[in-house]
């Protein structure tokens, strides 16, 4: 089973991890029910969101390697019923998770380039620290039973048939146990599209031999018995990959009767669309929830005070367009109209557009009930005809006459409008950042069938929203980047401006991690370790960079690397006016990260979200890990530190280390 729509704020991971374990336990209960044949989901998504342009970047947790790798361990712990920590039982499967897309995929089809014959250009470099990293943390940290290689090639090389990634990376370094298939049909174009492969047996070699187990896809079946009696693959090389998926499935019980007998066998249909998982969803859909704008205090609305309302936009009254793609049938789900109606009962509705193309639009009729009402809300943004599998955008802005009619709406209405985002990707709405006749913008992203009510609880104040953006928001301009360049590391001589918050040099609309709430918050440090730290008996390898001494990683050894780990102590201050659930983000920068190292400008270390009441005060602790935290690639792709300052941040406070010999 496909697994899709994911992506949330950096405010929604404790939510996010329940629910994993909801998705586990319902999976069960529908097999258990005999309503599905297996237990294999195809998620989560962890390629990184690299680009803002692709389709499927609402699938994935968003920008940065370190959460999308802490979700990935996440999603796979819950789903595959080992707990959300502590110790691993890989004999029993509640469900099978598997992380795609190995690796470095973050293309559908840009102009007429497409997945199945993209040759991504990756320096060991950002392999290292930005492609990989999700994949090795799932592998590691949650232990998942399955791994999904990618359409592209990598390098010249297609994922599937690549041994070094397949087998050396995954299996051998990283201690992979589970089976690993392919897309579907991409054992087909290694020979049909890509011509990297002779003949249709020689692509069932590659893969086979590379370590793939699984072609979802008829082409192994096919050519298969082709292959061996010309001597490309052997008898080892199938029972290999039998062994691994055979090995799955009974890790999952498929062999062993009636599942209501087996270990899971207690968990039925009643454990499914149980009024505690509905209450997850929405607490999920409120955990996501970012507030960009807010101007003057328009928001959050007083019921008393609002006598009537109109709602303006495609996005309002359409159930399906919460859920984005690749979604099962909802327990039950209400259109953000339909919920804003029992907030107000004078509440009238105009779509304005026919759908976000908006090629069609009603905004006379729009303009006149903006004008009628006292409040106005829009719903605009995107949908999954502009934002897809198979679809990339080309441009950033709202799609055909969005923008002109949300300027006609707030021009006619007697208030300052708000405005709802519904969007995986981000869309550059800086027209509505600066007009001061919108007062308040909210992005929801696809927030499941909970949505409309959680939208709905934020406008009129009954959550304090506090979610911060997982992917930076870029303005327009940024399309001249060619969607193909894989560099994340800026390249000012050539103009090319780097990519994600890590690395990327210009302007933006909205920053990774930013998010407004209706309280105010402040944060500091309340315990810092000594500003100077010894790495004891290490010679430090000289660098090109500037001749700048850096430690190894791999040769410090993990007792040495364990010993220079400390506690970082971040005291939390709720000042008011509500109480509110808040995600103390803490970042690592350098003081000379253009110095050409390829150091990222600061890097996220920790986050975590605590609730605090108005006036509240609390303390969080993060474990920071130097060898992890504050090392970065080299060239070559190894992991260093390097000797001189290193800042922790939280907010506007920070420490420094120093690292000598």
């Amino acid at each position: 089973m496909e697994g899709g729509r994911a992506l949330f704020s950096l405010h929604a991971t404790a939510t996010a991890a329940a629910l994993v374990v909801v998705i586990g336990v319902e999976a069960r209960a529908v097999y258990n029910n005999g309503q599905a044949e297996g237990l294999t989901f195809w998620a989560p998504n962890i390629n990184v969101f690299r680009d803002p342009r692709w389709g499927r970047g609402q699938e994935t947790p968003g920008e940065d390697p370190t959460m999308t790798g802490k979700y990935a361990a996440v999603f796979v712990r819950g789903v595959q019923g080992y707990g959300l920590a502590g110790a691993v039982n890989s004999r029993n499967l509640e469900a099978s998770a598997c992380c795609k897309h190995f690796t470095a995929y973050d293309l559908e089809n840009w102009h007429g380039i497409t997945r199945y014959v993209y040759d991504a250009k990756v320096t060991a470099q950002d392999l290292e620290d930005t492609y990989n990293p999700p994949f090795k943390s799932c592998v590691e940290d949650g232990h998942a039973s399955g791994i999904m290689c990618s359409y592209n090639r990598v390098n010249g090389v297609p994922t599937c048939a690549d041994y070094n990634l397949l087998s050396k990376t995954a299996r051998q370094n990283w201690g992979f146990y589970g089976y690993i298939t392919s897309d579907c049909d991409a054992v087909a174009i290694i020979h049909d599209a890509q011509g990297y492969a002779k003949t249709a047996e020689d692509a069932v070699a590659d893969v086979l031999k590379a370590g793939m187990d699984v072609n979802c896809g008829g082409y192994v079946q096919e050519h298969g018995a082709s292959a061996l009696q010309q001597g490309k693959i052997t008898e080892q090389d199938i029972d290999r990959a039998l062994h691994n998926l055979f090995a799955v499935r009974m890790r999952l019980g498929l062999f062993n009767g009636d599942p209501r007998r087996n270990r899971y066998g207690n968990i039925g249909p009643d454990q499914v669309c149980t009024q505690e998982h509905q209450d997850l969803a929405l607490e999920a859909a409120q955990d996501g929830i970012v507030l960009l704008k807010n101007d003057g205090g328009a928001l959050p609305l007083s019921k008393s005070s609002v006598a009537s309302l109109a709602v303006i936009g495609f996005n309002a009254n359409d159930a399906t367009r919460l859920l984005g793609n690749y979604f099962g049938p909802p327990c039950v789900t209400l259109t953000p109209l339909q919920v804003l109606q029992g907030y107000v009962k004078d509440t009238s509705f105009v779509a304005g557009c026919n759908s976000a193309a908006c090629n069609v639009t009603t905004i006379p009729e729009a303009v006149q009930a903006a004008s009628s009402a006292d409040y106005v809300v829009l719903f605009m943004g995107l949908d999954q005809d502009q934002e897809r599998e198979e679809v990339d955008r080309l441009d950033l802005t709202l799609p055909g006459q969005q923008q002109t009619l949300i300027e006609s709406v707030a021009n006619a209405a007697k208030k300052p409008v708000v405005l709802v985002l519904l969007c995986g990707g981000p869309v550059d709405v800086s027209f509505a950042k600066t007009n001061p006749k919108i007062g308040a913008i909210l992005w929801a992203g696809y927030p499941g069938e909970a949505g409309g009510i959680a939208i709905a609880q934020v406008l009129f104040g009954e959550h304090n929203p506090g979610g911060r953006l997982p992917v930076t928001w870029y303005p327009q301009d940024f399309t001249r980047v060619p969607m193909t360049d894989m560099r994340m590391r800026a390249d000012p001589p050539t103009g090319y401006p780097g990519r994600t918050y890590r690395f990327y040099r210009g302007p933006t609309v909205f920053n990774f991690g930013y998010g407004l709430s209706y309280s105010k918050y402040s944060h500091r440090f309340v315990t810092k370790p000594p500003l100077m730290s010894n790495i004891a008996g290490l010679k430090a390898l000289e660098t090109t960079a500037g001749g700048m001494a850096s430690y190894d990683v791999e040769a410090m050894g993990s007792e040495t690397c364990d010993r220079l780990k400390f506690p970082a102590v971040v005291r939390v201050q709720n000042h008011g006016p509500m109480d509110g659930k808040h995600p103390v983000l803490v970042f690592l920068r350098w003081p000379n990260a253009t110095d050409g190292s390829g150091r990222p400008a600061r890097q996220l270390i920790g986050f975590q979200s605590l609730h605090l009441r108005a006036m509240q005060t609390a303390h969080v602790e993060f474990e920071v890990s130097p060898c992890k935290h504050f090392s970065r690639a080299t060239e070559d792709g190894r992991k260093v530190i390097d000797q001189g300052s290193h800042f922790v941040m939280v907010s506007e406070d920070e420490f420094e280390m120093s690292f000598m010999a």
